[in-house]
Parts: structure tokens; C-alpha cells; sequence
């Protein structure tokens, strides 16, 4: 599809996971013209298996991001079926997910790790491009507070997405190993000449800020002239983000990306009502924001705050893809692309 006719702006997603899986499921009601960049530290499961045994990128969070964007055909469902399979049995099959023995193969054959991936989208009909953050596997390294108990302001290094993810403290910060891994030349250019680039929802410390910390990566979302959006989520996650308010994940973003210029931060209202003094309904009006931190917070980054409810209606900590989707065709409508930072 040549520029004259694609549908939709250019949009680049930067995550991994169900919280990425989400966001794609959005993003694809709005355009044709979407690329996926994930996250490829994932040590646990099947991946962590495939990733050690083989010296392969940690395939799950790929396979994830494949399946949300497969056509909605009996095609390309069948196959997203297929790639989501997981295999039950008493030897080593045992819950490998059939995508990640898949694209692991394709990626022996042709010798080439994007090239592997769009074969595998091919295969599903996908609407839009799955591309690794980095072209080497990655480990997450964190700075966690309170582990040891008899020293609770004692800082514990934690190494490894699963354990990071799953740690007992508070993390403070993170760290990639090796901390100047080669990028994705493909994932840097699609950055490049995206108009909007989103930023979460997802595992804030394990998903979300990793993209940052690959230099080429982080030095293309500094300069390009793409609109930044940061997605919160919805709620905390337990071990990574206890007591987390919303601010507090803006804070973190700016304490590892500071010269990173955010555009919009999107918010789902309910999460807000109850710092907004108990205001759970209607319109929220700018005097009533102003009574919560997340709006200063967005502010000083420069960035409008934007609130809508975004999650599902059963009350589980889950985005809503057509919610999600209209507040984004809000947001795209209202934001020019390729305005100067």
C-alpha cells in the first residue's frame, strides 16, 4: 500500500505482553499503517526455555503481538489459534506455545530475525509489523527497595524480567544487560517516520521503560517528529508497581528518559476518580483535575492530559478495545502530525 492510499496515520507501539496485545487490538480499527516494536527480555515460560537453549530472542511477547493483529478472516483466526496453542503432555513439549516453536523456526531457516517475523504476519493476514526492540536478547536489572526485612532501606539488585517482575520490594529503577545492546535497525526507522508513537499501557519497569534504555531507540524517540502518547494502565501491578499512583508512573518514565517530550498522557477515568475528590461521574472538569497530582505531573512534561474511560465494563483492570480505540481517534483528530516538538 503505497503513502497515497495507506489508511490512517503512521503509529508505532512500543511494549510487550497483554498490555501491547491490547493496545494493537485498538490501534488496528484505526489504521493500516501500524508497527508493533517489543519488548526481549522475557526469561521465563517457554521463551526463557527457547532463549536459553537455542540463543534466540525470547519469542512470547512477538507471538503475542502477531496474534492481536491477525485478520479477522476464519484464515487468519484459525491461525492466531494455532500460533496461541500451547501443548500439554508430560515431556519437553510441555506448555511451549506452538507461534514461538514457529517463528524460532523460521528464523533458523532464513537466518534473519524481522524477516522471520513478517513471514509469520504473512502467514496471519496481520495488519501491521511485529519488530524486536533490539536485535540481542536482553535481562532487566533493577534496584528494588525493602527485600531484606531487617534492613528495609537497604537497595537489592534483582536480575531477570520474571524476577523483577514478580519481586517482593519496590523497584526503583532499571537497567538493560548489556546496557548498549544493538536496536532494531527496522524498529529505529519505523520510529523515525512514525506520526504518532505510543508509549505503554504494560509492565511499567519490564515492558514499558526498557524501550528507552536501547540507545539507538531511546535517540530516535528523542528525535522524532512523531507525537508521543504514554497509555497508563490501568491499575498497579502487583511486585512492579505496588502503591504506584498514576503520577508516580509519569515520575518514573521522566526519571529514565528526562529529555523524552510526551505530547499526551491517556488515563482511564475511573482510575482517577478516587484522587479526583470522589468524582466518579460526568465530565471532569479542569478544576477538579487540577485537585490531582498526574495533571502537574503532565504538565511539567510537557503533555496534555487526557481522561476517558478506556477499560471494560466488567470492572477488571483491562483496556477495552473499542473504547481504547475511540479515545485514540480522538487524540489522533485532535493532535496535527508532525507538529515541532
Amino acid at each position: 500500500m503505497n503513502a497515497a492510499r495507506r489508511a490512517g496515520p503512521k503509529v508505532v507501539a512500543l511494549g510487550g505482553g497483554h498490555g501491547l496485545a491490547a493496545n494493537l487490538g485498538a490501534l488496528r480499527h484505526l489504521t493500516t499503517e501500524l508497527t508493533a516494536v517489543v519488548t526481549v527480555a522475557d526469561d521465563g515460560g517457554s521463551s526463557g526455555r527457547l532463549r536459553r537453549e537455542l540463543g534466540v530472542l525470547p519469542p512470547g511477547d512477538l507471538r503475542m503481538a502477531l496474534s492481536a493483529l491477525c485478520d479477522d478472516s476464519d484464515w487468519g483466526q484459525l491461525w492466531r489459534d494455532v500460533l496461541q496453542h500451547r501443548f500439554a503432555s508430560a515431556g519437553g513439549l510441555h506448555d511451549h506455545a506452538m507461534g514461538n516453536l514457529l517463528i524460532v523456526t523460521l528464523w533458523e531457516l532464513l537466518n534473519d530475525t524481522v524477516a522471520g517475523l513478517d513471514w509469520v504476519g504473512r502467514l496471519l493476514g496481520a495488519q501491521g509489523r511485529v519488530l524486536p526492540m533490539a536485535a540481542v536478547p536482553l535481562d532487566i536489572e533493577a534496584s528494588v527497595l525493602g527485600i531484606d526485612p531487617d534492613d528495609p532501606d537497604a537497595l537489592t539488585t534483582v536480575r531477570g524480567q520474571v524476577a523483577v517482575a514478580t519481586t517482593p520490594g519496590r523497584v526503583i529503577g532499571v537497567q538493560l544487560m548489556p546496557k548498549d545492546p544493538p536496536a532494531c535497525t527496522e524498529a529505529v526507522e519505523a520510529v523515525l517516520d512514525a506520526d504518532w508513537v505510543i508509549l505503554g499501557p504494560g509492565s511499567w519497569f519490564t515492558s514499558v521503560l526498557p524501550h528507552l534504555l536501547v540507545p539507538q531507540l531511546g535517540a530516535a524517540l528523542r528525535e522524532t517528529r512523531a507525537q508521543v502518547c504514554v497509555t497508563l494502565n490501568l491499575g498497579q501491578q502487583q511486585g512492579e508497581t505496588d502503591g504506584f499512583s498514576p503520577e508516580a508512573h509519569l515520575e518514573v518514565l521522566t526519571a529514565h528518559a528526562p529529555d523524552l517530550q510526551v505530547d499526551a498522557v491517556l488515563a482511564d477515568f475511573h482510575q482517577l476518580s478516587g484522587q479526583l475528590n470522589g468524582h466518579v461521574s460526568g465530565e471532569i472538569s479542569a478544576e477538579v483535575l487540577a485537585t490531582g497530582g498526574l495533571e502537574q505531573v503532565a504538565q511539567a512534561m510537557g503533555a496534555e492530559l487526557i481522561v476517558r474511560d478506556v477499560a471494560q465494563a466488567d470492572g477488571s483492570a483491562r483496556h477495552d478495545p473499542l473504547r481504547l480505540a475511540a479515545a485514540y481517534r480522538d487524540l489522533f483528530a485532535g493532535h496535527s502530525a508532525h507538529q515541532p516538538h
